[in-house]
C-alpha cells in the first residue's frame, strides 16, 4: 500500500504544485492591487482636483507599471540576499550609507547651487530617494562587478525606501516649495511604498521560494515586459511635460548629469578607501549613481498630479535621468570592462 502522494504520477505532482504557486501568487496579487487603488486614490493632494479620466495614468497605469518593475526583481531575489547585512557589515554599511545618506545630501546640494524650480527641486529629492532597480544589476554584470552584491544592495533598499523617501521627500516639499506644497499624508505615502515596492519583491520572492522552475521559467519574459514598461514610462514623463522640459533643460539636464557622475566617483573611492577590491568598488560605484527613474515618476505623479491628467513635473527629473544614466554610465562600464581585461 502507498499514500495518495506516492502513487500520483510525478506529472500531476509537479502540476499541482505549479497550480498551487499560482493559487498562492493570485491570492496575494489581489487584494495587494485592490489595497493599491485604495491608497493611491487618497495619496494624491488633498487639495488638487482632477477629472476622473484624467486620474487613469496616476492612479492605475503608472502604478500597476511600478508594481510590475518591481515584482520582476523580487522573482529573481531570495532571502540569501539578504544574507550581507549579518554576513559583511562594512561592505553593506558603505553601499547602504552612500545610497541612503551621502545621495539625498548631493541631490539637495545640487538643486540649491542650480537654482532649480522648486517643483524640479522636489523631483531631484524624490529619485534621490529612490532605490537602485535592475538596471543597476544589469550594468554591474556587463562591469565585470559582483553582481550577487548588487542584488543584495538593491533588496535591501527597496525594502529601506519604504520608511527613507516618504520622510526625505516631506522635508523636501517643506523647504524647497514651502506654503505651496501639496499636503501629503507621509504614513499614507509610506504605505503607498509598501504595497507599490515591497509587496511585489515579496510575491516574486514566494513564487521563487515555491517553484525555482517557475520562477526560471518566467523571469526572462517577466524582465523583458518590465523593460518595456520602463521605456514607457520614462517617454510619457518626458513627453507629457515637454515644455517645462524645454524651459528647463539648461539647468536639469546638468543636475541629473552632476548627481549621477558625483555618485559614481564618491561610491567607488569611498569603496577603495574601505580597502574593497575593484569588483565590489564597481558594485558600490554602480548602486550609489544609479536608481530606479520608475520609482520616482511614479511617486511624483501620486504627489502631485498634473491638471491635464499627464505627468506630474515632480516626475521630470526622474525622467530625464531615465535617458542621460546610460549616457553618463557608459563610459564607466568601458573603463571597468577595459581594467578587469588587464
Amino acid at each position: 500500500m502507498c499514500g495518495d502522494l506516492d502513487c500520483a504520477p510525478r506529472d500531476t505532482l509537479v502540476l499541482d504544485h505549479k497550480l498551487g504557486v499560482m493559487r498562492l501568487v493570485i491570492l496575494t496579487l489581489v487584494p495587494a492591487i485592490f489595497a493599491l487603488f485604495l491608497v493611491t486614490g487618497s495619496v494624491i493632494a488633498e487639495d488638487e482636483v482632477v477629472e476622473d479620466e484624467s486620474n487613469v495614468i496616476i492612479d492605475v497605469v503608472l502604478p500597476i507599471a511600478l508594481a510590475f518593475i518591481m515584482f520582476s526583481l523580487g522573482i529573481g531575489l531570495t532571502m540569501d540576499d539578504f544574507s550581507i547585512i549579518t554576513k559583511e557589515p562594512k561592505v553593506f554599511a558603505i553601499g547602504i550609507a552612500n545610497q541612503m545618506v551621502v545621495l539625498p545630501i548631493v541631490a539637495f546640494a545640487i538643486a540649491s547651487g542650480l537654482g532649480l524650480s522648486a517643483e524640479l527641486s522636489v523631483g531631484l529629492m524624490i529619485l534621490a530617494c529612490s532605490p537602485g532597480g535592475v538596471t543597476s544589476n544589469i550594468l554591474t554584470k556587463l562591469a565585470k562587478g559582483d553582481t550577487a552584491l548588487s542584488v543584495s544592495y538593491t533588496a535591501v533598499v527597496s525594502v529601506a525606501t519604504v520608511v527613507t523617501l516618504p520622510l526625505i521627500v516631506g522635508f523636501s516639499m517643506d523647504h524647497f516649495m514651502g506654503e505651496s506644497a501639496p499636503d501629503i499624508d507621509v504614513l499614507t505615502l509610506g504605505i503607498t511604498m509598501f504595497l507599490l515596492t515591497t509587496v511585489p519583491v515579496v510575491i516574486g520572492m514566494t513564487v521563487r521560494h515555491y517553484s525555482t522552475e517557475t520562477a526560471d521559467k518566467m523571469e526572462g519574459g517577466v524582465s523583458m515586459v518590465a523593460a518595456g514598461l520602463f521605456v514607457i514610462i520614462v517617454l510619457a514623463a518626458i513627453a507629457t511635460e515637454w515644455d517645462t522640459l524645454m524651459d528647463n533643460i539648461g539647468k536639469l539636464g546638468p543636475a541629473v548629469i552632476i548627481l549621477s557622475v558625483t555618485m559614481l566617483g564618491i561610491g567607488y573611492k569611498s569603496a577603495e578607501f574601505l580597502e574593497l577590491n575593484p569588483k565590489r568598488a564597481t558594485t558600490v560605484s554602480i548602486e550609489s549613481g544609479i536608481q530606479n527613474a520608475s520609482v520616482g515618476i511614479t511617486v511624483g505623479g501620486l504627489i502631485l498630479a498634473a491638471p491635464d491628467g499627464g505627468i506630474s513635473t515632480l516626475s521630470l527629473p526622474s525622467g530625464v535621468y531615465g535617458v542621460l544614466m546610460y549616457i553618463v554610465v557608459a563610459p564607466f562600464v568601458y573603463w571597468r570592462i577595459t581594467q578587469s581585461e588587464d
